[in-house]
């Protein structure tokens, strides 16, 4: 969706940015990604799930790092965005521009999706070593640092720690643990509401020389949260997110090469319960719920 019909100067898989000079509009549609390609099929809510999930995430991690957000009312906005309050209400916010790090910071705290595949193929994650007989969903003794490159377009390329060294410097150790104490803060919070975190990624900027969070925050498209009661080391985890449409995908042997295939109707449906179940479970917000429903009807 564009307010007003107005076209944004930048069209990310599922955001699209307005910029402002020294601030940026960012507004959370209901398109889906997988496999870092746009499926055809929106979600229907799924943008003011993704806008609420980040807004409660922001505020709960401030003390931990500051954040880019200056609003989430529409009014505040300036015009012709400000007019548009009813289209964008609870799927944008008003943002500090930030210039920004080219890593996305992966934190993993279980053994799943990308990194099993590369466990199992080189005992390793992005360049971390790990013990031997690790098992699919298996709890880390210590959540690991895997970045990757970040791309508006294609695909992220994981790289070592090392790499993003090379590339950053000290600041490269400074978003690592940054990124870690986020994942550690966020795990304890979902674990009191029956979630267990098993990977997330957070992307980072610097304003005015200080390094800031940004984008979207611990999300079921950034995320990955499992029922803690019926978490089984060695099989696949009940989910709360993505892994939903990537495993149909999977089932048609589509991993974003050539045309996206169109989800079915039950498929979307589930996902966007999905996604209304695990904001409803970590904010407790159901007004925000309701907003969900309306959206869809």
């Amino acid at each position: 969706m564009s307010p007003l019909s107005i076209t944004p100067d930048q069209s990310g898989k599922v955001r699209d940015l307005y910029d402002l000079g020294d601030r940026m509009i960012i507004v959370t549609t209901d398109r889906i990604s997988a496999f870092d390609v746009i499926l055809p099929n929106r979600i229907p809510g799924k943008g003011i799930v993704l806008n609420a999930l980040t807004m409660f995430w922001m505020k709960e991690l401030r003390d931990l790092v500051p954040n880019h957000i200056l609003s989430d009312d529409p009014t505040d906005f300036p015009a012709p965005f400000a007019e548009a309050n009813r289209e964008l209400r609870h799927r944008s916010v008003l943002v500090r521009k930030a210039e920004i790090f080219p890593f996305e910071c992966v934190v993993r705290g279980y053994l799943t999706g990308s990194g099993w595949k590369d466990y199992r193929r080189e005992g390793a994650v992005s360049g971390v070593p790990l013990p031997g007989g690790l098992v699919l969903s298996q709890k880390l003794a210590e959540p690991i640092f895997t970045p990757t490159t970040k791309s508006n377009e294609g695909h992220d390329r994981p790289v070592s720690f090392e790499e993003m060294r090379t590339s950053l410097g000290q600041e490269a150790s400074v978003l690592r643990d940054l990124a870690l104490a986020l994942y550690r803060r966020a795990s304890k919070i979902a674990a009191k509401r029956g979630i267990l975190i098993a990977d997330t990624k957070f992307e980072f900027g610097r304003i005015d020389g200080v390094i800031t969070l940004i984008d979207e925050v611990l999300t079921p498209d950034s995320s990955r949260f499992w029922k803690a009661d019926r978490y089984r080391p060695g099989e696949p985890q009940e989910s709360y997110d993505k892994q939903y449409v990537r495993e149909y995908l999977l089932s048609l042997h589509y991993q974003g090469d050539g045309e996206p295939p169109t989800l079915p109707d039950d498929v979307v449906s589930r996902t966007a319960v999905l996604y209304r179940e695990i904001l409803e479970i970590l904010t407790g917000d159901t007004s925000a719920l309701d907003i969900v429903e309306q959206s869809s009807s």
